[in-house]
């Protein structure tokens, strides 16, 4: 079986929006007419029966959602009293906190500043008002540029904004142009998606009816082309699939999912993976508040993997960096090679140019990185029993 390490990584889920975005499908709730003060108390309880504060400070935090930044002063004070009453952080630990630029304030940007937060992720998705408004978000373009200026005021560095590409009746000048205003901001690190249309979301009704001009394929592999040409003329490189940064500035707390390592997940919805097993909190509100209030976990079901699900996953995951993963590593994790028990796989991939082995090392091309999810799903299952 995998050997494991200790878990040194906190994801931390807060389900409030102030307004529901048309392609989101993440656990999350309208902010108005929630228990948050209730759900903040159960977020500290559940921290309190993990006891994170008796080890080493933790590598990472991230405070995601939903939508974080939502938070009144005193509902953000009171969620940074509970994480540092009950996690061990210092200098060092990456605290990452996603916020959407419509909800922030000067006054906020100090208060997690002050809490020590070091890294923010801010959801812009495109600098075009009008796409804004055609996708369900609740900012505008200026929004953007004064929570920069108070962030950067703030004493914050380490910034990221999120961009989607292939939005409805989005083209690709008007792509250009928001990578063009993105570039001007001069981040560190920038996070690019193509739209991805999910189930029980507004979007996907409107695809239904044929109402959604989304841009085609083809389309839609040219941004990606050109935001990995651009980002690339700015020194900022791709790191893995969607992420791309100056050197130093790769998300490390993301780094830990790609690269199989082990954490701990907090909040309605939210799960995590420990010791080789991956466990699901509940993801409505109440249930979660139900189990917290009974000082119980609020685990809704946990799954074990065995040794072929873990090393699928670890090969899944470690192929969305470019770096990809060393053969010596997987061996020394789990005891068999990756060559006897995928080569077949691997000879496939880099027969379509989709892959490439070299210097012990396996990674995805830049071709196979556009094509992922096509070489993941044949990966998913190749294994059905180790001899």
């Amino acid at each position: 079986m995998v050997t494991t390490k200790q878990a040194d990584a906190v994801y931390i889920h807060i389900p409030f929006c102030k307004k529901i975005c048309h392609y989101c499908a993440f656990n999350k709730y309208f902010y108005d007419g929630q228990p948050v003060g209730r759900y903040l108390d159960g977020l500290e309880q559940e921290m309190s029966l993990y006891s994170l504060k008796q080890d080493e400070a933790l590598d990472t935090v991230y405070i995601g959602g939903g939508t974080p930044s939502c938070l009144s002063m005193q509902e953000l004070d009171q969620l940074m009293q509970s994480v540092h009453r009950h996690m061990r952080l210092d200098k060092q630990t990456e605290f990452t906190f996603e916020i959407n630029p419509g909800e922030l304030s000067l006054e906020k940007c100090q208060l997690l500043y002050d809490y020590g937060v070091n890294r923010i992720s801010m959801g812009v998705q495109t600098f075009n008002d009008n796409l804004l408004r055609r996708i369900g978000r609740n900012h505008r373009v200026r929004h953007v540029y004064q929570s920069i200026d108070w962030l950067r005021q703030s004493g914050f560095e380490a910034l990221s904004i999120d961009l989607i590409f292939r939005l409805p009746g989005q083209t690709l000048e008007d792509f250009n142009e928001s990578l063009k205003k993105a570039l001007e901001l001069q981040l560190p690190h920038y996070s690019l998606y193509s739209l991805i249309i999910e189930q029980q979301t507004l979007f996907q009704q409107l695809m239904r009816e044929g109402k959604l001009p989304i841009p085609n394929e083809d389309t839609d592999a040219d941004m990606f082309e050109l935001a990995i040409k651009q980002l690339s003329e700015h020194q900022i490189n791709q790191y893995e699939i969607s992420n791309f940064a100056m050197k130093g500035y790769e998300s490390r707390h993301n780094l830990k999912y790609w690269q199989y390592q082990p954490y701990f997940g907090f909040g309605a919805g939210a799960h995590g993976f420990v010791d080789g097993v991956r466990y699901y909190n509940h993801g409505p509100v109440h249930h979660y508040l139900k189990q917290t209030q009974q000082q119980s976990k609020p685990i809704i079901n946990q799954l074990t993997l065995n040794q072929n699900d873990q090393m699928e996953e670890y090969i899944f995951l470690a192929l969305r960096t470019n770096r990809g993963f060393s053969l010596q590593e997987f061996e020394s994790k789990f005891y068999y090679s990756a060559l006897e028990l995928f080569g077949e796989f691997f000879n496939k991939q880099v027969a379509q140019e989709l892959m490439i082995i070299e210097r012990e090392t396996v990674r995805l091309t830049n071709r196979g990185l556009f094509l992922a999810d096509t070489v993941f799903r044949e990966l998913i299952g190749w294994l059905n029993v180790v001899k």
